[in-house]
């Protein structure tokens, strides 16, 4: 605070505390003038009401008498009186340095017992769960909601549901987290015309068994070769290059024919942007962790079995 802006506030607590000690002082002598009633001749209502003079209450001055004195001392002990520190010389600065050294080093000894555990034997573990929900919270939530079920308006997947675009063992769910990634559909809309696209949307619905016109899919299946460079020819997508499978039933921006014929035409794109910075190693497997006991419902004992089990590389789906 420059010398200017303390001056400034000094000025205006000493005056507002001057003028409000004097009007308290000042109160307990003035001699207001009264009529032989003991009123001061203000009536209200014709006469009904009448206004009384009479002393302030002993405890409410002797209340009120603290609280000068309770001020003026919190003045002299903490900061708030312009630039001056206090005689205590406290500061928010100092008690959040403080807080922080004694979270972290409670939250290290946490960390440490984290360090060589899988996902999988953290996620039996409820402290690491704890843990693992409260950094999601934190730092993922935003996008994916406070559930982990995804926000499909912001192209963030569910990542309880089993499906991984990218892979859902623990080395691609890492990559994910601390690398981010960004995933296209190019829009295909002035390539394929309009009966073409229809079709096209019927085959692509047929790969999952979803109500569809089957002479339509029929005619639409040469031209799903311009997706199959990415989804394969199978449909069965291709998590290097985090396009979704298209034979199950899990779709991130829809799975009805005209979500679909959307995302033909116009394209998707999505962003999952690098933790790398903010998060550190052992905070992404506790939030593995949580991940991994949310797909399995929250029952612990599937937790335990989970746990027990060896962990499998690839992709889940």
């Amino acid at each position: 605070m420059s010398t200017f802006w303390s001056l400034w506030v000094m000025t205006l607590i000493v005056l507002n505390l001057g003028i409000t000690l004097f009007l308290f002082v000042w109160a307990q002598k003035v001699d207001v003038p009264t009529q032989p009633d003991s009123t001061t001749g203000h009536v209200w209502a014709h006469g009904a009401l009448r206004e009384g003079v009479r002393k302030l209450p002993r405890w409410w001055v002797f209340l009120s008498a603290c609280l000068f004195v309770w001020g003026a001392s919190y003045l002299a002990l903490y900061p708030g009186f312009g630039g001056a520190a206090g005689l205590l010389r406290w500061t928010s600065r100092a008690e959040l340095e403080r807080a922080t050294a004694a979270n972290d080093a409670k939250l290290s000894k946490l960390l440490h017992s984290f360090s060589d555990a899988t996902p999988e034997q953290l996620a039996a573990n409820p402290a690491a769960r704890r843990y693992g929900e409260r950094l999601f919270v934190d730092n993922c939530s935003a996008c994916h909601q406070r559930d982990a079920r995804g926000n499909p308006r912001l192209g963030a997947p569910n990542l309880v549901d089993g499906d991984w675009l990218y892979g859902g063992d623990t080395a691609s769910i890492t990559t994910s987290i601390m690398e981010g990634r960004q995933g296209v559909m190019p829009p295909l809309g002035a390539a394929l015309d309009p009966t073409t696209l229809t079709n096209v949307v019927q085959y692509v619905l047929s790969l999952s068994g979803a109500p569809h016109d089957a002479a339509k899919a029929a005619a639409g299946q040469p031209s799903f070769a311009l997706c199959a460079a990415c989804h394969g020819i199978d449909g069965k997508g291709n998590p290097q290059l985090g396009a979704p499978n298209l034979t199950d039933s899990t779709w991130l921006y829809g799975g009805d024919a005209a979500s679909i014929e959307y995302t033909i035409r116009n394209g998707r794109s999505g962003t999952m942007p690098a933790w790398k910075a903010r998060l550190k190693p052992t905070e992404v497997r506790a939030i593995i962790a949580w991940l991994r006991s949310q797909s399995l419902g929250g029952d612990a004992n599937a937790v335990v079995t989970a746990a027990a089990e060896p962990a499998h590389g690839g992709a889940e789906r």
